[in-house]
């Protein structure tokens, strides 16, 4: 018997036979793109499973329709229907990920958060000279962190968990779709489900403040950063020598004080972990700013922090 994933393994590889490849924008650039007037209704694939159009059966194929459906992927739109899923490129890979708009409490994220999460990963992995045996990807999403990992060591174990059994199920997906044979989705709380130590933790998790409480966006705590200072506590007693922990998050800047790094600052103190901290971006998310729980803020700022365990 054929499951959902399946289709959408199928649905995945039909489109990249097509040529088909898409690099997804932020929410707010996707919704300014689709309320142009010549946007209203997809007109190709691209329209259909990047951009999250509606669209008129006509537009698509009719066998990658019939995988849609089979794959409880399609839905209604006024007179016309709506991919639930989208298709993203990255490092030669598609992934499946939730459509837009990412509003559901179970929505599985894809964007350029994700991209800059993989690249540092990949960046790591190539400059890495011991041999990774056990990695971590904590808070998956996608599993494009995981993925891209496997990808370049492909005798490392690789486990990408999250608490979102959409994710996991997605994860399971792109990982066929890549090939990569040693990646293993499970569902964890950071690594409460999980023994043994690991030669990388890989992360990007929620950071933002989300009054709406969504799982995927939602860092915790007043300033988003509960999650974040989690890993870092995490991987103070998970790393294996040698280990590191590459945390890809992000930080409301307040003054010119950057209070995710003081706190993490307090958090390593006391550890073995040699870390860095540095600024990928230092201004995303501007739309946030006009709401209340970044009234504060003079700025929001995506970072990335390493820490790594002597051998």
């Amino acid at each position: 018997m054929t499951t959902t994933g399946d289709e959408l393994h199928r649905l995945g590889r039909a489109l990249r036979e097509r040529g088909y490849t898409f690099t997804t924008v932020t929410p707010a650039t996707q919704a300014r793109v689709n309320r142009r007037p010549e946007n209203a209704e997809a007109r190709d694939l691209r329209g259909v499973f990047g951009w999250s159009r509606p669209f008129r059966p006509q537009t698509v194929p009719g066998e990658i329709l019939d995988m849609l459906r089979a794959a409880d992927g399609v839905e209604r739109c006024g007179s016309l229907w709506r991919s639930r899923v989208r298709f993203s490129s990255y490092g030669g890979e598609l992934f499946v990920h939730s459509a837009f708009p990412t509003d559901a409490a179970d929505t599985v994220f894809f964007g350029p958060d994700t991209y800059r999460m993989a690249d540092a990963a990949v960046a790591y992995t190539d400059s890495r000279r011991a041999p990774l045996n056990r990695v971590v990807d904590v808070g998956c999403g996608t599993g494009a962190g995981a993925i891209a990992v496997a990808k370049r060591a492909p005798r490392a174990e690789v486990v990408a968990v999250d608490i979102n059994p959409v994710a996991l199920r997605f994860t399971e997906v792109n990982a066929h779709l890549a090939g990569t044979v040693n990646v293993s989705a499970q569902h964890s709380d950071l690594l409460t489900a999980l023994d043994g130590d690991f030669d990388l933790i890989l992360s990007n998790p929620p950071f933002m403040i989300d009054p709406a409480g969504r799982t995927y966006r939602d860092g915790g705590g007043p300033d988003g950063h509960d999650l974040s200072l989690g890993l870092i506590d995490t991987a103070a007693k998970r790393l294996a020598p040698g280990g590191t922990l590459v945390l890809f998050t992000g930080t409301g800047i307040v003054d010119g004080r950057d209070p995710l790094r003081e706190t993490a600052a307090d958090h390593l103190e006391g550890t073995d972990l040699s870390w860095t901290y540095r600024e990928v971006d230092p201004d995303v998310y501007g739309e946030e700013l006009d709401g209340p729980a970044y009234g504060h803020a003079e700025r929001i700022a995506v970072v990335l922090l390493t820490a790594t365990r002597p051998r």
